[in-house]
């Protein structure tokens, strides 16, 4: 990785990381003219980082094939308005294989999501990240975790052996944990992203990040766009504010186990007339009941 696409990469990384959704026709097909459209949109209202295959694109409900279609269709709707961050996974040939596929197709880094296997060591997990970035050096790579057992100094280990290892994606609900993690990793080192979107970005700027992730930009871009300017520029108080209001619609988002977490933004889309509200096992759609809510919510932001 040359030095300038080191600190483009860097620079993506410090902002609103967008985590598009993926939204399917009414026979479960990927909807590809629903897709480019919400693309589109956000790359109008100003989103400069787009995740693919993200938690909120349902990546353990797409198929290979499907991940591959929506990080080609990324790429070609980004056009180099946007820098694009492929989430890729499972087992280590897969998930090189993807990151190979993303950096063909030109994307300029990749989101190592968090190990689903139920026997996790420390040391596997570096090797895990090491086999994958040793594998596209010239690919930015960005570890999401979220367990709270790992040491910062792990990761320092990785990047050691792999200086492309250059963000970190951290998503332990926990801001005290992170500010000692992210320091027993090299503060500076990393670019550090508050992988908890809105409702923990102001907590963990405070305690040296530099960008969040958002699901809720797909719905409403300005009011994340919004946050980050004012976290950016040392305003809590205004961040608060913009927490205030996006309140309720990440609680709705985040009750029982975050299990409506993709449910929601695609129901407040669906209200927009955006995109189909129809979500993949073990997502379920919303209860009638509980529509009005969040169509209530997405009325009030300015979209």
């Amino acid at each position: 990785m040359t030095a300038a696409a080191y600190e483009t990469h860097r620079a993506a990384l410090a902002d609103v990381v967008a985590i598009p959704v993926t939204p399917f026709t009414a026979d479960g097909a990927l909807d590809t003219e629903a897709h480019r459209a919400l693309l589109r949109r956000l790359l109008d209202g100003g989103v400069r980082t787009l995740t693919p295959n993200g938690n909120t694109g349902e990546f353990y409900a797409l198929t290979p094939d499907e991940r591959r279609a929506v990080t080609e269709l990324t790429v070609e709707e980004a056009d180099g308005r946007a820098t694009v961050l492929v989430g890729i996974g499972h087992d280590v040939p897969t998930a090189v294989a993807a990151a190979r596929h993303a950096r063909d197709v030109g994307a300029q880094l990749v989101m190592v999501h968090q190990p689903v296997h139920p026997y996790v060591s420390e040391g596997g997990w570096v090797d895990y990240h090491r086999a994958i970035a040793e594998a596209v050096p010239e690919v930015g790579v960005v570890p999401y975790l979220r367990n709270q057992a790992m040491s910062g100094l792990r990761l320092a280990e990785l990047a050691d052996a792999c200086p492309n290892v250059i963000g970190v994606k951290y998503a332990v609900p926990d801001a005290a944990h992170f500010a000692a993690f992210a320091r027993d990793a090299g503060l500076e080192r990393f670019v550090w992203i508050a992988g908890l979107a809105e409702p923990y970005a102001p907590s963990y700027f405070s305690a040296g990040a530099t960008g969040f992730t958002s699901g809720l930009v797909n719905v409403a871009p300005a009011v994340s766009l919004h946050m980050l300017e004012a976290l950016r520029a040392g305003d809590y108080p205004a961040a608060m504010k913009v927490w205030e209001q996006i309140r309720r619609f990440e609680e709705l988002r985040g009750a029982n186990g975050s299990a409506n977490n993709v449910t929601v933004v695609k129901e407040a889309l669906a209200s927009l007339g955006l995109c189909r509200r129809d979500v993949r096992p073990p997502s379920k759609p919303l209860p009638e009941e509980q529509r009005a809510e969040v169509a209530a919510l997405a009325a009030g932001w300015s979209v």
